[in-house]
Parts: structure tokens; sequence; C-alpha cells
């Protein structure tokens, strides 16, 4: 069996697994890929830490010990999975069929193809021993709902349980027209609830009345038509210089329209804006009675920098004269990891390697994962994988919690070794790497 091989077995594994997660404390059962993961280390050598903070919510944590003195290396997977719409799949979404070199099933791309990646390659460190610094696999519950019961609990309950000084997790190493991108950071969180407050009375007579509804609409068109700055930041100028565009397209994206960067034009707006989604309203309940209260719920999503009070302003010079109470629901600030250091200069080594003369192209990733804990901690985090280079970054993130979710084998193979190189490079170790594809660094254009 080649690490290939043992890869893609304990992924159809974690797959048939059905860890989950649809957002409340009792779903998610990661236990039973806490379990099969636990399975696969047996006989290595590792030392195995469980976690649980509630029943069949558990995390498990994997520690190859290194000399002390030297950098650790640190592989954050997750094990919980979104919810699927069966009958929206033409495959069964838990089998983890392969068809036309594909592997189909809900979490093969997010993430437990890396997740799985991590723990072949942390197994064989384990089986050869004596790598340079400490090796640790941290295989995570509750990702898919923000982390509570996983990279959370840990940042409060036990931050001494990780090492999160160089931390390696989703996604990346899918294709721009510059180079290969690698996430650097992410956006942050401002979840907010927006009150407003009018008169009750009976439906029947709505003269002079303080209309809730009438106004929460208005706060919710107001909100929609603000006028957002584009960022100016260097990783946001980097990615758009990647794409080369000419002087015409240039003054379109100043201009606010992101149509020259095709597919991935809301990836571009909202990698360069802090963007407001306005997700949930509520108001009233019996048709007869005027509500005196409605609340609108948006998911913003703040640039790197921005701070929390910095949104409330925004939304209150967007808003105006209305009266209204903001409150706060979930509060994370962006992180982002700097582009030097040992660890991101082993991966730009690393994707020289397997795409000889294309750039790494710093990315921001627009929705969350865990490596925002371990930045948070005081460590460096990237989102690193490796894809073949017709799977661009558009066709990489359409898979992300999709109907038919899929993997390309070819994009397996090629992230096991290049998880195995970053490790043999960053931990001073060699590691046994036999392709599946015939596909060695350098070949993989």
């Amino acid at each position: 069996m080649t690490l290939y091989d043992d890869t893609l077995e304990l992924l159809q594994e974690l797959i048939r697994n059905a860890c989950v997660n649809d957002l409340t404390a009792d779903s998610g059962f990661e236990v039973r890929n806490a379990d099969s993961l636990e399975r696969f280390f047996v006989g290595s050598g590792v030392e195995v830490q469980r976690f649980e903070p509630h029943p069949h919510r558990t995390s498990i944590i994997f520690t190859v010990p290194g000399d002390p003195d030297k950098e650790p290396l640190t592989f954050l997977g997750h094990t919980d999975v979104v919810p699927v719409d069966a009958d929206k799949w033409t495959k069964d979404p838990f089998a983890a069929v392969i068809e036309d070199g594909k592997l189909y099933g809900r979490g093969a791309v997010d993430m437990l193809f890396i997740t799985a990646t991590m723990a072949a390659v942390t197994r064989e460190v384990a089986r050869r021993g004596n790598p340079g610094g400490t090796l640790t696999f941290a295989a995570l519950a509750d990702e898919e709902a923000r982390g509570g019961l996983g990279a959370r609990w840990f940042e409060r309950e036990n931050p001494g349980a990780i090492n999160w000084k160089n931390c390696l997790s989703e996604t990346g190493g899918s294709h721009l027209p510059g180079g290969v991108a690698v996430i650097v950071g992410e956006k942050g969180a401002a979840q907010r609830r927006i009150h407003v407050h009018g008169d009750a009375g009976h439906g029947s007579t709505p003269y002079n009345k303080d209309f809730a509804i009438v106004k929460i609409g208005e706060v919710a068109r107001r909100i929609a038509e603000a006028n957002l700055p584009i960022a100016n930041d260097p990783i946001w100028q980097g990615f758009r210089e990647s794409f080369k565009f000419d002087p015409e397209s240039e003054k379109l994206i100043d201009s606010g329209d992101f149509s020259p960067f095709g597919n991935l034009s809301a990836f571009a707006h909202a990698f360069s804006h802090t963007t407001i989604s306005q997700t949930v309203l509520r108001a009233g309940g019996a048709i007869n009675v005027l509500p005196s209260h409605a609340y609108l719920e948006m998911d913003i999503r703040p640039l790197p920098g921005q701070t929390q009070n910095e949104v409330d302003e925004m939304l209150r010079d967007a808003i105006g004269d209305i009266d209204v109470e903001i409150e706060h629901l979930i509060n994370e600030d962006a992180t982002v990891s700097p582009t030097t250091g040992p660890l991101w200069d082993t991966l730009v080594e690393t994707v020289g390697e397997f795409f000889p003369g294309k750039d790494v192209v710093p990315t921001l990733a627009t929705g969350g994962s865990d490596l925002r804990v371990a930045r948070r901690l005081g460590g460096v985090g990237y989102g690193f994988a490796l894809h073949a280079p017709e799977r661009d970054l558009a066709t990489a993130n359409a898979e992300l919690h999709s109907h038919d979710e899929c993997l390309h084998l070819e994009d397996l193979e090629l992230t096991v070794q290049a998880y195995a190189r970053v490790t043999e490079k960053f931990l001073g170790m060699e590691l046994a790497v036999n392709s599946k594809f015939a596909q060695t660094p350098g070949e993989a254009e």
C-alpha cells in the first residue's frame, strides 16, 4: 500500500461515517471519525489524546515528539461535514463511490481529503520516528459551526493541548492566471441583529401609526444601498495583479464592476470588501396585530484591520436617522499570517517543485476556518493543498457544500505528495511516497 492508497481508504471511511453538523450541539457525532482515526494509528507509536466537550463531539490529537528546540509543525483537520439535500444528489452522499477518476461524497473536498492526508503523513512520520521538530495532527470537531465545540473550545478551555506555532489546514492549492493560491488569512465575523420599535395596535386601525415593519424595511433598504469602499491592502492588490488585467478591465474593477474576474467575480468582490448579507427578518405573529418590534439579522464579514466598532459605525452611517438598537451576535476579527518565515518559505519551495515557474499568490479566505484560532494564539496558519492546473480557484470553490461534491483523485495524489514534501523539508526527514499517477514534483503541469 502506498501513502496515497492509505489516504484514499481512510478518506472513504471518514465520508461513510457521516459526521453531519447541522449547527446544533447534539449533531456532528465526530466520535465516529475520531474512532476511525484512532484505529488508523494503532501500532504507529503516536501519542493520542481525546477531548469531548459535549457528548459525541470528539476531537482527537496525535503527536509525534521531536526536538523541542526545533520548529514544530501542526496539521489542523476537521472531521465534521455540512448537511445534504439528498434528493439533489445523483450519488449517495455517504457512499464514497469512485467514478471516472472522482470520489463523490459529502466532505470529500471540505475538508476530509486534507484531513485524511494529514493522518497518513503523520502516521508515516511516526513509523519512521525522530522528526526534527514535533509533529501534531489535531482532528477537530465542529469546524462547520465556527468551532465552539472544537478549535474555539480549545482556545477557551485548553489552549496548551495543541501547538499553534506553525499550522496548516484548509484549503488552498488551486490555480489562478498568475500562480497557485495559498490561503494566508480570512475575513472576520460581525454578526448583527438590528432592532426597531413602533406602535402596537389592531390591524384594522392603522391610521397615524408608527409601523415597526415599515421601519425595518427602510433599514434594510439603506444598508443594501450603502457604498462600501474597496480594499487597498497588499494581499488584495497582489491577488488582483495575478490576473494581469488590461487597463480597461482595471477601470471596471475600480468602478465596482467585478465582471473581469469572470466566475470569480463574487469571490473577488468578497475578498476586497466588507460584505453585508441580510439573512433573517422577524416581525409580528398574528395577521390582525400591529407588531411593535421587528429585527433584522446580518452576516457581516469584516476585512483585516477593521474593528467591531468600525462595523457599527458603518451601519449607523448607512441607517442614518432611524432609531435602532444594534445587538452583537458573533464578533471575531479577521486574521492574517505573514508571507515570511520558515513555514511560508517551505510552502513556496514545495509549490515551485510541483509547478515550476508558477508564483504563490497569497489569498484571503472569505469564509472561516480553524486557522483563525491559531493566529489569535500567536501562531501562523496557512490553507494548503494542491490541485491539478485545470482546477482553478472558482472550480475548487464550487465544490464546497455543493450537491454531488466530488474530489478528483489526481488532486488527492498531489496533496498527499505535497504534504509529504512539506513535512520532509520542515522536519528534516525522508518519507516513502510512491506516486499513484507516476507524477513527481516538476511534472505536475
